[in-house]
C-alpha cells in the first residue's frame, strides 16, 4: 500500500487511467472522504462517498492516484 500521509484536503483523486474520481474532503480512518459536491452521480449526488486508502497507488503532487481505473474505482465507493 502507498504512503497516504501526504493526502490533504482538496487534492484530486484520479483513477489509474488519469480520469477524475473525486476531490478529497478528509481522511477518516482508513478511508478517503470525498467532497459532497464532487461525489457520486444521479441519485448518489449530494452526500459523501468514501474510498479505501487501500486503493491508493501513489500520491503525486496535488493528486491521489488509485490502483484501479476510475470506472472500476467508483464501484468500490461506500456511501455515507
Amino acid at each position: 500500500m502507498a504512503d497516504t500521509s501526504g493526502i490533504r484536503e482538496h487534492m484530486e483523486v484520479i483513477g489509474a487511467d488519469g480520469v477524475h474520481v473525486g476531490t478529497v474532503d478528509k481522511i477518516e480512518g482508513d478511508r478517503i472522504k470525498l467532497t459532497k459536491k464532487d461525489s457520486g452521480q444521479g441519485s448518489h449526488e449530494g452526500h459523501h462517498h468514501f474510498i479505501s486508502t487501500g486503493l491508493v497507488a501513489e500520491v503525486e503532487g496535488d493528486k491521489v492516484r488509485l490502483s484501479a481505473n476510475a470506472d472500476v474505482a467508483v464501484t468500490f465507493e461506500e456511501e455515507a
